[in-house]
């Protein structure tokens, strides 16, 4: 087995020889992407990120939108789902209205999502993050978490150089690029992750953690959004480096729950391990309109369609949920979500719809919505799913046919087979 490299070498990202002095290129290949670190060799947690991903995909199979700006989203009615760093050098962003995407790049390129084909490509650079160790935690089609431990005497090298390797391999058999970051912990490997986008490959170790950390701003933390982020610039924080100077009972006093995790992430605490194969917290299923629907009418057989949707991912993924949630946002861009929890936890596309409407009849009062989702959360064993309704005695005729209509599109497809809701009804949404 080769002998592990001195504690005080780098080396080179692309031709992967040993630095042993920090240089500026490499002293084989003339390569600038050199890694040096105090703790390289002894870090082993990593967060693997696919860079601009749906567009990388895009770009891959059509080399002719290699130099131009490139926006991955659901025309102008829609979001941005990724934009190409030419893209963002122009200052999109994912999830900007496209509206606001095309003002800021109007010689962008807009094509509408392909997950079909990216999650074809997620999986065959997820099987190669599998080839590395088991302990790969996916958290969305183009990201997980792998931890390297114990993995140096299979693959006769340390973590740090299987990384390099992996992203070379993604290169040159996939075509696209990773970025990765290395720690000790989850947290700060996501976060190293982002530092150097794209290709990039950062290393943040445990001794480094707090000063590391400090200058940087509270959203860097998880869970702190603009909403929470704005509360405490209210109480004068800013910068994680003033929550490093505070107890934690204060900042349980003040924040709750939340406060614990300000106090431990901010010093870099996070002792969450890797879960392979993690299972989802929930299933769920949205659409974004072409123009503002206000009318309850034409929202009931979108809301159908999705709850169907919803209903084929639970039995396709054998789960159920107890939660139905139903999210709206207004033609302002303002969100709404509602949830109704069951008696008993479902799978069915009949209870999800008829809960999910007993929600939306609410909230038709005139608002003009431009996107609709519902889902299911509390995810549970369908074991235990939809049991006999002895006061609902259509619930059983109903169950009967939609066990039948899945039948029917699972042997002549989707299409085969409607509801009164949605036949023949003109498409609104994308």
């Amino acid at each position: 087995m080769k002998s592990a490299p001195d504690l005080r070498l780098g080396f080179c990202r692309d031709c992967l020889a040993e630095q042993k002095a920090e240089v500026r290129r490499c002293h084989r290949c003339g390569s600038p992407r050199l890694v040096y670190h105090a703790e390289l060799y002894q870090l082993s947690l990593a967060h693997v990120d696919c860079d601009a991903f749906y567009a990388a995909v895009e770009k891959r199979d059509n080399p002719e939108l290699l130099d131009k700006p490139v926006i991955i989203g659901g025309g102008k009615r829609g979001v941005v789902s990724t934009a190409c760093y030419i893209a963002r050098i122009n200052g999109v962003r994912s999830a900007m209205p496209m509206f606001k995407a095309l003002e800021a790049c109007p010689e962008a390129i807009v094509i509408p999502p392909n997950m079909e084909k990216y999650a074809k490509v997620g999986r065959e650079v997820r099987q190669m993050m599998q080839d590395l160790t088991p302990l790969v935690q996916p958290l969305s089609i183009d990201e997980a978490f792998l931890d390297l431990a114990g993995t140096e005497r299979l693959h006769h090298d340390p973590p740090a150089r299987i990384l390099a390797r992996f992203a070379k391999r993604v290169e040159a058999e996939i075509a696209i690029t990773v970025s990765i970051g290395l720690s000790y912990c989850k947290f700060l490997a996501k976060v190293g992750s982002d530092l150097q986008k794209p290709r990039g490959f950062s290393v943040v170790g445990r001794q480094e953690a707090i000063e590391f950390l400090a200058s940087r701003p509270v959203t860097t933390i998880w869970g702190v959004g603009k909403a929470f982020a704005t509360k405490l610039e209210t109480d004068g924080i800013r910068k994680i480096g003033q929550l490093q100077t505070m107890e934690e009972s204060d900042l349980m006093r003040r924040y709750g729950s939340m406060g614990q995790r300000l106090y431990r992430l901010s010093r870099g605490i996070d002792d969450r391990d890797v879960h392979a194969n993690d299972p989802a917290k929930s299933v769920s299923a949205e659409t974004t309109f072409f123009e503002d629907i206000s009318r309850h009418e034409e929202l009931v057989p979108i809301l159908r369609r999705l709850s169907e949707k919803v209903s084929a991912r639970l039995k396709k993924q054998s789960v159920a949920g107890y939660t139905v949630v139903l999210k709206l946002k207004t033609a302002d861009f303002k969100s709404r979500t509602r949830n109704r929890r069951l008696e008993d936890p479902t799978q069915l596309a009949d209870r999800i719809f008829r809960t999910g409407l007993s929600m939306l009849e609410r909230e038709t009062d005139g608002s003009r919505f431009r996107l609709i989702g519902v889902g299911v959360t509390e995810l549970c064993d369908p074991a235990r799913a939809d049991p006999r309704d002895l006061v609902d005695q259509g619930a059983a005729r109903r169950a009967a046919a939609e066990a039948a209509m899945d039948r029917l599109r699972d042997r002549f497809g989707k299409g085969a087979v409607e509801t009164g809701y949605t036949f023949g009804g003109r498409r609104r949404d994308q």
